[in-house]
C-alpha cells in the first residue's frame, strides 16, 4: 500500500509553561481558557465543546507520548509546529521543545517547523481580539534573521525525527511581506534566503527544501515593491514548495454567513487549478478540517464553514489523496491539515464531544 505524509499543523498555544502566553491568557493553561468560555454565537451554532483528553498541558512529554499514538495509529505520521519569535526571543516553543522532543515515543513520526512570523496581535486574547491591537513586530532583521537560521539547524534540522524530503530537511515560511519588510527588501530577501540554504548544506545536509504558504490570489497581486509581486517573488525565488495554511485564506468571501464544507471543496478545486497554471513551485495539497474563528471574539464573526462533518472532511481527504496519486510534480507524498489542535478556529483533528475521533477515523479510512 502506498505511503502517505499526513502532516497536521499544531498550535502550540495549549500549555502553561510559556510565561509570556499570560498577556493572552492569564489563567495559565494557555488558550484552553478561550475554549472553556465558548459560548454558542447563534442559533444552532455547535459550542461549547470540549475536548475527549480534557484540558491538558500538550507541553508535557507523557501528554505528548498518548497523542503521538493517537496521531500514528490513525495516519497522522507528521507533525508541523507552528513556530514563534518575538521581542529578539522564541515564543510558544515549549510545546515542541519540552513536549514533543522529550516524547519517548517521538521516533514513530517525523515533524518540521512552520514559521509563523506574522504580528502577534490581541487576536488571541477575547477580551480586546475585535481591537486587534499589534503586541509584538513578526518581522526581523538580517542579524536576527541569521541567529534563526543557526538555532534551527542545529536545534531541529539535526533532530533524527526531523522531516525531510530526499534528505533536505523542510522548513516553511507564513508571512512573505513581514519577511521582506524585516530584511529591508526584495533583493535581500532573496540574499538571506540563499544564506539559510547555503548553511544548510554547510551543515551536512544535500540542501533545504524551503516551503510558503500561500493565500489568495488577490493577496498575490500585493506588491512587495515597486516593481514585485508577490506572485512575481515566489516565481523568481524559486521556493521547494509551496501550500496553503487555510481554506479561509482564499475562501474567505465565499464563508459570509457560513457555507457548507462540499461548496468550499468546488472552490479549492478551481484555486489548486489555478495554482498550477501560475506558481511555478510544486503546491503540495492542503485540508481544512474547518474555519470557525468566532471562539475567539465578543462580536459575531460571519465567515465560517457549516457541515464540516467527518463524513464531509472526508471529501477534503480523497481530494488530497487523488492529487498525490496523479503525481503533480510532488517529491514526496506529503498533505498538510489544518490542523491538529485550531480549536478556536474551528479546525482541529483532536476527539471532541461533538465527532469523538471521526476525523481520525476518516484520515485513518483514506489512507490506511
Amino acid at each position: 500500500m502506498k505511503k502517505y505524509d499526513v502532516a497536521a499543523i499544531i498550535w502550540p498555544s495549549y500549555t502553561g509553561d510559556e510565561k509570556r502566553a499570560r498577556i493572552f491568557w492569564p489563567e495559565g493553561y494557555g488558550e484552553w481558557q478561550t475554549v472553556k468560555a465558548v459560548q454558542p454565537k447563534f442559533e444552532g451554532h455547535k459550542w461549547p465543546r470540549k475536548p475527549l483528553w480534557g484540558y491538558v498541558n500538550e507541553a508535557d512529554p507523557f501528554v505528548m507520548e498518548m497523542q503521538i499514538e493517537a496521531a500514528v495509529s490513525h495516519g497522522v505520521n507528521t507533525f508541523i509546529y507552528d513556530w514563534y519569535w518575538y521581542d529578539n526571543q522564541p515564543f510558544l516553543e515549549q510545546c515542541l521543545d519540552n513536549g514533543f522532543l522529550k516524547a519517548r515515543n517521538n521516533h514513530k513520526m517525523k515533524f518540521y517547523l512552520m514559521w509563523a512570523n506574522h504580528t502577534a496581535s490581541t487576536l488571541w486574547d477575547t477580551r480586546t481580539a475585535d481591537d486587534n491591537f499589534p503586541v509584538w513586530d513578526g518581522a526581523v532583521n538580517r542579524e536576527i534573521f541569521n541567529n534563526i537560521v543557526h538555532r534551527t539547524i542545529e536545534k531541529y534540522f539535526k533532530h533524527p525525527s526531523y522531516y525531510k524530503i530526499d534528505g533536505k530537511p523542510v522548513y516553511m515560511l507564513f508571512d512573505l511581506e513581514n519577511l521582506v519588510r524585516g530584511l529591508g527588501g526584495v533583493e535581500e530577501t532573496w540574499r538571506a534566503l540563499d544564506y539559510f540554504r547555503e548553511e544548510t548544506v554547510k551543515a551536512g545536509f544535500p540542501g533545504l527544501e524551503l516551503h510558503l504558504t500561500i493565500r489568495s490570489r488577490e493577496y498575490m497581486s500585493k506588491m512587495l515593491d515597486d516593481k514585485t509581486d508577490i506572485l512575481t517573488f515566489i516565481n523568481k525565488t524559486g521556493f521547494d514548495g509551496v501550500t496553503h495554511y487555510q481554506y479561509f485564506d482564499f475562501a474567505r468571501d465565499f464563508m459570509q454567513n457560513g457555507k457548507p464544507y462540499s461548496e468550499i471543496i468546488d472552490i479549492v478545486k478551481t484555486e489548486w487549478q489555478y495554482i498550477k497554471e501560475n506558481v511555478n513551485s510544486v503546491y503540495y495539497p492542503h485540508v481544512s478540517v474547518g474555519w470557525d474563528s468566532s471562539p475567539r471574539f465578543k462580536k459575531f464573526h460571519p465567515r465560517f464553514i457549516t457541515d464540516n462533518t467527518p463524513e464531509n472532511v472526508q471529501k477534503g481527504f480523497e481530494l488530497a489523496k487523488a492529487y498525490v496519486d496523479e503525481g503533480n510534480g510532488l517529491r514526496a507524498p506529503l498533505i498538510v491539515v489544518n490542523a491538529w489542535n485550531e480549536w478556536t478556529e474551528g479546525s482541529y483533528l483532536e476527539p471532541d464531544d461533538l465527532y469523538g475521533y471521526g476525523y481520525l477515523e476518516v484520515i485513518k479510512k483514506v489512507f490506511t
